[in-house]
């Protein structure tokens, strides 16, 4: 017999369906909830609510598992390919070589964007935030592909609207630092992975070779792995909630960047070097900021350290503590002043009995926000960054929501306002 639930209101019982998950999560089944009773359910924020079900990203935060498609993070970190994962995401199994060649060389083959789009570079002003500019020019894509407006689109017509998405944010995102620097634009090179091209598009001169550091790109695979999905995270739910509507793939993307932007989301990697960085303009005093962090009546926090959703630990921060170090040690980097003041607050977070007790661990964002220090990548692109890592997520998710043809998007509400009154001509009122 199936399992339910019994609600009572006003003496009047009525049964809720339980929904129950691969991983045994069990839901309350509330979709007639409003039909039977006239009643909604209030929950700010969505903190309790499954608005969707997905086959894609299981996270359990209380025993810091993360697995993509069932496959964990850990595995996939060591032995993947971010090009890999991308395809286990969207497409929901990991490729045969000849479907990952053909994957990456679709990719490859879209990398170039319009012209036109260096056009709109020159409309932006010179201190525009590399987000602004992301958000803007993924969502002029509809423009170029008009067609890709269509609620009823092909399969193939889908796959290459993903394929031309993949290929071309690298792109546009590397254009944009080089725009935010000042320096020439570099093409993309059809001879290169997906992190190699990337790192050259960001980091080369057409005045001077280029050589790639194979440590840096590994670091740099790992990192867009480790970001690649995360469940119903507010920008994930934005773009499914947008592409609800029957909104684009770019569309509904460019509004996720939007949604990643926001400090309360995307910019905790930001938030740990900036806080890095103050600490060293004070003097470098770790043991001052650990005593701050500590008083409940100082507002100073400590960045970087535990996690909204893992309780216990971030499965994602023992992975990138390794690439981090490996790419300060391949760049000369272990001796200076920022990674001192961060190895200082790594070990109290792992020693000191308030931090363990709090579960106060380093995160994914802690040693994130390192690395992109330590390749020169200035703090407002470290959100680019993650949405670069993010993408195949949100594309997956798009995805998933178009082919189970999930409903428009639409909340209801507890009013508080005030209640029926008449107009008053504008001369009556006092």
């Amino acid at each position: 017999m199936a399992e339910s639930a019994e609600l009572i209101l006003d003496g009047k019982s009525y049964s809720l369906p339980v929904i129950e998950g691969t991983e045994q999560e069990k839901a309350f089944d509330i979709g007639k909830l409003r039909d039977q009773t006239g009643y909604v359910t209030l929950d700010s924020g969505y903190k309790n609510t499954g608005a969707t079900k997905s086959a894609i990203t299981f996270l359990d935060g209380e025993e810091g598992i993360l697995r993509y498609r069932g496959y964990p993070i850990e595995q996939l970190a060591e032995k993947s390919s971010f090009i890999e994962v991308a395809y286990l995401l969207i497409y929901g199994k990991l490729p045969t070589e000849a479907e990952l060649q053909n994957f990456s060389n679709q990719i490859t083959k879209h990398t170039l964007v319009h012209e036109d789009v260096r056009k709109i570079f020159d409309g932006f002003p010179s201190a525009a935030h590399p987000m602004a500019i992301l958000s803007s020019l993924i969502c002029s894509l509809t423009a170029f592909y008009p067609e890709s407006v269509s609620p009823d689109l092909s399969k193939e017509e889908i796959d290459l609207n993903v394929i031309r998405l993949m290929a071309k944010l690298p792109t546009i995102a590397a254009w944009t630092y080089k725009n935010q620097m000042g320096h020439p634009l570099n093409y993309p090179r059809n001879d290169m992975d997906y992190c190699s091209n990337f790192l050259h598009m960001m980091f080369s001169f057409p005045t001077e070779k280029y050589e790639l550091n194979p440590v840096v790109v590994s670091a740099l695979n790992k990192l867009l792995i480790l970001h690649a999905d995360h469940e119903q995270n507010c920008s994930t739910s934005t773009v499914r909630l947008v592409g609800s509507a029957n909104a684009s793939l770019y569309g509904s993307v460019s509004a996720g960047i939007n949604a990643l932007w926001g400090p309360l989301h995307g910019g905790a990697n930001q938030e740990v070097v900036e806080m890095l960085e103050a600490i060293e303009r004070d003097g470098g005093d770790t043991s001052k900021f650990i005593d701050k962090a500590k008083d409940k009546n100082d507002s100073f926090r400590l960045m970087g350290f535990g996690h909204r959703v893992y309780k216990n630990f971030d499965p994602r921060a023992t992975i990138i503590k390794k690439a981090a170090d490996e790419v300060l040690a391949a760049l000369g980097l272990q001796d200076s002043p920022l990674l001192k003041i961060a190895k200082e607050l790594e070990q109290a977070a792992l020693t000191d009995e308030y931090f363990i007790q709090r579960k106060l661990y380093p995160n994914v964002d802690f040693y994130s926000g390192i690395i992109y220090k330590a390749l020169g990548i200035p703090t407002e692109m470290f959100t680019v960054m993650f949405a670069l890592g993010r993408l195949p997520g949100w594309i997956a998710q798009w995805k998933e929501m178009r082919e189970n043809k999930e409903p428009i998007g639409r909340p209801r509400q507890i009013y508080t306002g005030e209640t029926a009154r008449d107009y008053t001509p504008i001369q009556q009122r006092s």
